[in-house]
């Protein structure tokens, strides 16, 4: 059997964090209990938070479900050292999910169950047979193909959907990627699955149930174009050209607004 952890980056989600630890504890400790996993660990990161996300983690201590806190704010920061936690503590699988439970634990398992065979799974709302509830808006959906195509494009991975927030990996394979990751905040998925991609491991790409959720914590629109760019300096690291990165950051750096 398997060991598998869960990671899940948290910056201020005191409004629906509870709901999530709740289904997810349950539903895994459930496949511990009938020996479909030797253990299934729930790993939260807390980022900067500043409100009272840790009161209610912390409550969950018993149940399967360990927290990182660090001052230091980005969802990618978060998801890099929860794996790095899961990597020190031999896990098999190391995975993540969004703190809004758009992905219900059922259907994280489900990708987990797809993983024979391949280095990792990532769940895509854009394959057929998908299912998103309520389904995307015309505008977002025009933003997040032109989006997907600037990345295939760019640094050509074959994946079509880049940003959905459940994805799975085998220890080997983030042992291969993570300690070469240094985007932190935009785009760290695309620059994981680039790594991933380019090292030679096979990635399933499978169709997910998805909720989109209110309250997000990103506003797509404001951060779409700092991704963009991060998608240009991760392209430009991976070429002949990769000198010009620390002028590239002083542009940037001018401009960026201040969080």
């Amino acid at each position: 059997m398997s060991k598998l952890a869960i990671i899940i980056p948290a910056h201020n989600e005191e409004r629906r964090i509870r709901r999530t630890l709740e289904e997810y504890s349950s539903y895994f400790a459930k496949l511990v209990k009938g020996k479909n996993l030797s253990k299934a660990t729930i790993i939260v990161v807390l980022n900067a938070c500043s409100d009272s996300t840790k009161d209610i983690v912390g409550t969950y201590h018993t149940r399967g479900v360990e927290m990182l806190e660090f001052e230091r704010g980005g969802k990618g920061f978060a998801v890099i050292k929860g794996f790095k936690y899961a990597l020190k503590n031999n896990y098999d699988y190391i995975g993540f999910v969004d703190a809004d439970m758009s992905t219900m634990p059922g259907e994280f398992y489900r990708l987990f169950l797809k993983m024979k065979g391949y280095d990792g799974v990532i769940a895509s709302r854009y394959l057929k047979g998908a299912m998103l509830d309520p389904p995307n808006t015309f505008a977002r959906i025009i933003a997040s193909r032109i989006y997907n195509f600037l990345i295939r494009i760019m640094l050509v991975i074959p994946y079509r959907d880049t940003q959905c927030g459940a994805k799975i990996l085998k220890r080997k394979t983030v042992e291969r990627v993570i300690y070469n990751m240094g985007m932190t905040q935009w785009a760290f998925d695309i620059e994981m699955l680039y790594l991933v991609h380019k090292r030679g491991f096979r990635v399933l790409e499978a169709a997910t149930s998805w909720s989109n959720k209110d309250y997000s914590t990103i506003n797509f629109w404001k951060s779409g174009l700092w991704m963009g760019l991060a998608i240009v300096r991760l392209r430009i690291l991976n070429s002949p050209f990769k000198k010009m990165v620390r002028i590239y950051d002083k542009f940037i750096r001018v401009f960026k607004p201040a969080k």
